[in-house]
């Protein structure tokens, strides 16, 4: 078993700014994991957003709190505590903070496929 929160001395460790607008941390990586890349938590402020951009991985966004308005490729949706939204690979996505608190989500992110991601159809 492992067991990680955002007090644990490595978690702490790996804190970085996260596309411009918010402050994470790794969770758990692929020292951890064999299946997934990463779990990763980030928070973003009120009028904050994590600007937007491809991976080339899937990744999943869970809503922890705060309220915000999350793109995904053209597709633009409110987003609160609770949701989980699906980004493909390759997909734009940006999240924005609309609300008067903090944005906090985990992110969880498949590995990095083989195959040339660019040329999956859209």
């Amino acid at each position: 078993m492992i067991r990680r929160n955002l007090k644990h001395p490595e978690v702490k460790a790996t804190r970085y700014r996260a596309h411009g607008g918010g402050i994470a941390h790794m969770i758990l990586d692929t020292r951890h994991l064999r299946t997934l890349m990463f779990l990763a938590h980030a928070s973003v402020g009120p009028g904050k957003k994590l600007i937007g951009h491809e991976d080339p991985m899937e990744e999943i966004y869970i809503i922890q709190s705060g309220k915000g308005l999350m793109q995904v490729g053209e597709e633009v949706v409110e987003v609160m505590p609770g949701d989980a939204i699906h980004i493909p690979i390759g997909y734009f996505h940006e999240l924005t903070n609309t609300g008067e608190e903090e944005l906090t989500i985990l992110v969880v992110a498949g590995l990095i496929p083989t195959q040339s991601w660019g040329d999956d159809e859209r």
